[in-house]
């Protein structure tokens, strides 16, 4: 239990150092919008999550509201903002949804991931079925892969747990055991997996079949503050969202650093504490900017 506690607290911590800002020329970040009220204008507040598809559908984690917003963006401009509430969910933290159009949440108060119908509605909470140890799951993260299996961030059992689309127990990838604390993962378009330590700034990866994951990266600390989350783009490039920093970080597909981009702030094209970011196919990124209450999307050009 002292153990589980430690992680709860590492998982809360804000930490506040400034960090120096470059990057690679080669890359460019265009702001596009910036979205701050649903479609009734009220306002977002502080929202921890946001998920897109490649049907020009985001939905975001309206954290502060305890809700979920559904919008459209297509030709540059966004639309909707309808509002998803529900009392089987009730406070939203990581979002991500499937090839068919499902809404997966993560509840960080019940401490499981809710699945939502493609209209929003309610359709059951994720339930491992046939794991090889009783221990309780406690999800910090997850992610759905092009199969729909679910991995699954289980803090409690300090592993990677997958599951298939109903729930049942695939494998579990043990996580390092000297790591500082492990906060979210990522899966590439070729399977790969990868975890994120925050207190190291390191990114560990798996294939699918390993049986552990290895260093992708030494520390990266002189780059990087606190990152919490991650995502990997078409390209196998991997972004890190550096929460304390207000940077995002971007990596190649061998772990190298390729540069840090965006910086701490208020004004437009600024972050402060960036929580989850998510990319789609036309390498447009969408981030979750949960001080500023709002969420900010760019266009990346390599």
């Amino acid at each position: 239990m002292r153990a589980y506690i430690m992680k709860v607290v590492f998982a809360m911590i804000i930490l506040s150092v400034p960090l120096n800002s470059f990057g690679d020329e080669a890359v460019k970040w265009n702001h596009i919008t910036s979205v701050y009220t649903d479609s009734k204008g009220n306002g977002i507040n502080r929202p921890e999550g946001v998920a897109c598809s490649d049907k020009s559908i985001f939905i975001v984690a309206d954290t502060g509201n305890s809700r979920l917003l559904r919008y459209t963006y297509q030709e540059l401009a966004v639309t909707g903002g309808e509002e998803i509430k529900m009392p089987e969910m009730t406070y939203p933290l990581r979002v991500q949804i499937n090839s068919s159009g499902e809404i997966f949440v993560l509840d960080g108060k019940l401490l499981q991931i809710v699945r939502l119908n493609p209209d929003g509605t309610f359709k059951s909470y994720i339930e491992p079925e046939g794991l090889p140890s009783p221990a309780p799951v406690i999800p910090r993260s997850f992610r759905i892969d092009s199969k729909e299996n679910i991995y699954i961030l289980d803090i409690f059992s300090d592993r990677i747990l997958i599951l298939d689309q109903t729930g049942k127990y695939l494998k579990d990838i043990a996580l390092p055991k000297d790591n500082g604390f492990i906060s979210d993962l990522a899966i590439s378009n070729t399977g790969n997996i990868f975890i994120l330590d925050s207190v190291k700034a390191i990114v560990y990866s798996a294939s699918q079949e390993s049986k552990e994951f290895s260093p992708l990266t030494t520390e990266l600390k002189e780059y990087m503050n606190f990152p919490v989350n991650m995502a990997v783009d078409a390209q196998g490039f991997i972004f890190l969202a550096d929460q304390s920093g207000g940077y995002i970080t971007i990596l190649g597909q061998d772990g190298s650093f390729r540069g840090h981009y965006l910086s701490f702030g208020w004004k437009e094209g600024r972050l402060r504490y960036p929580s989850q970011l998510c990319i789609n196919e036309k390498q447009e990124v969408f981030i979750a900017d949960r001080e500023n209450s709002r969420i900010q999307i760019f266009t990346v050009l390599k």
